[in-house]
């Protein structure tokens, strides 16, 4: 059905109830097909932690159990219900966005999550322990969501380590890819599924990635992927950096343009560019962003089959910004970050729910009215603290929050009784 443009807590209830029902062939029994229906409802609601234990107790059930064998041992098919977020998101965005890849950090203690290592994450802006996701974001004029995930698994510290492999589950068959690798691997399966977009984005990770940027040439798929500013390209047969060629530009070659709309109007900015390796096929270009402000730099290389307007290349860099308010709401709304499953499998499951969640909150920002003189259009964290208070409360006896109250007491003196007797041997 279509998307409610207003305040519909019925509508909005049946609309939650068809996209649960869309996955639900995914799932071997109806345990955990309803447990996988409690999780999202969790991730919806207005709970500060959004884990296993606080997902069950927000779903009035006895204990976590039922949550933990979801993500851990249930029988169902996570990456099909990926491909239907997939399509879900498609159907309500529309098929002309732009495809963005990124990762984000995922910060951990100890070292058995699957994947972890002191690594550096845009998270913290640091080197942390934690895990890192490369994702694929899908993005057009109606809004963005989160379409795909990867978990990157590093060489050393554990594809060379069978044992460390085994405990976290990892399955025997995967194998080391680069980043750039696995954003690859997102898009052709996008591809494969019928995705129709033209255009990729990405930031420096990405752009500088030789294979990646022949394997989008391959698929003539254009892009617009940032580069550090000493990366080197051939501009009129002579071999130059980045921030050489910006240095040499002259007043005439720069334009003011809006990058998109932020939270403070248009991010507009001054570019330049210029055509570049004019010796292979297709057209690729050099495009440089400047902050009028503060002369900041940025470079992307570009690539497209067919001539394209400055503008549009403009229009392609701004729209990355997308996959961090993508990673910013999943977070935020929906505990993207909140598991504490160590395993390959659990990994995946809450992250694909978490999608899942994600992509019902985007349909329905997407299927809002326009702003009026009084009132800006309903936002996602709106629409979700109306979703937890109209749609997804249940009420709570006093006898059950009680018992969640000796429930996590008795665990939390469990695990200090454990602590004290490991710091006792010897």
């Amino acid at each position: 059905m279509a998307v409610a443009g207003s305040v519909d807590p019925d509508g909005w209830m049946v609309t939650f109830n068809d996209l649960m029902s869309r996955i639900a062939g995914h799932f071997g029994r109806v345990e955990p097909r309803r447990a996988a229906t409690a999780y999202v409802r969790g991730l919806l609601s207005d709970i500060d932690r959004k884990n296993c234990w606080s997902l069950a107790e927000q779903a009035r059930l006895a204990g976590p159990q039922a949550m933990q064998r979801l993500l851990r041992s249930a029988r169902w098919d996570a990456a099909a219900v990926r491909d239907d977020v997939r399509d879900y998101v498609i159907e309500h965005l529309g098929d002309t966005g732009v495809l963005i890849v990124d990762e984000t950090g995922f910060i951990k203690k100890g070292t058995g999550s699957a994947g972890v290592q002191r690594q550096y994450t845009g998270t913290a802006g640091k080197i942390e322990n934690s895990q890192v996701g490369v994702f694929l974001a899908y993005a057009t004029t109606r809004g963005r969501a989160l379409i795909d995930r990867r978990l990157y698994l590093p060489q050393q510290s554990w594809l060379a380590d069978p044992g460390r492999c085994r405990a976290a589950a990892v399955p025997g068959d995967v194998t080391f890819a680069t980043k750039p690798a696995l954003a690859a691997q997102m898009i052709a399966a996008a591809l494969e599924s019928g995705v129709g977009a033209r255009w990729v984005s990405g930031d420096e990770v990405y752009g500088q990635d030789p294979k990646l940027r022949a394997f989008l040439e391959e698929q003539r798929l254009g892009y617009v992927l940032a580069i550090a500013g000493n990366r080197r390209v051939v501009l009129d047969g002579s071999d130059q950096t980045a921030e050489q060629i910006a240095a040499a530009a002259a007043d005439r070659h720069w334009h003011r343009y809006s990058a998109g709309n932020g939270a403070k109007g248009p991010r507009i900015y001054a570019w330049a560019w210029a055509r570049i390796d004019t010796h292979e096929s297709g057209y690729r270009w050099l495009l440089i962003r400047r902050n009028l402000t503060t002369g900041e730099q940025a470079f992307y290389r570009c690539y497209a089959p067919t001539p394209q307007p400055l503008l549009r290349l403009v229009r392609i860099a701004g729209i990355r910004w997308a996959v961090e308010e993508s990673f910013q709401a999943a977070k935020g709304q929906v505990g993207l970050d909140h598991y504490r499953v160590r395993t390959w499998t659990g990994w995946h499951r809450h992250i694909t729910l978490a999608m899942l969640a994600l992509a019902f909150l985007a349909a329905l920002t997407a299927g809002q009215s326009d702003s009026d003189e009084e009132h800006v259009p309903l936002t996602m964290p709106e629409i979700r603290r109306l979703l937890a208070v109209l749609v997804l409360a249940l009420p709570r006896r006093v006898e059950e929050v009680l018992h969640w109250s000796r429930w996590r007491r008795h665990h939390q003196a469990t695990a200090r009784r454990c602590h004290y007797q490991r710091r006792r041997q010897p």
